[in-house]
């Protein structure tokens, strides 16, 4: 177990892969794309 472990959550970041030991964070829409005027005025 460990870097080389597939299933375990070192072993994700050593790879380089995503899974249900590590998520994706996802990003959020910050305040100003929010309330943007570009977005509103488009029909």
């Amino acid at each position: 177990m460990g870097k080389g472990d597939k299933k375990t959550r070192r072993g994700k970041i050593q790879r380089g892969s995503y899974g249900v030991k590590r998520l994706r964070i996802k990003r959020r829409p910050s305040t100003l794309e929010k309330i943007s005027i570009d977005k509103k005025s488009k029909p």
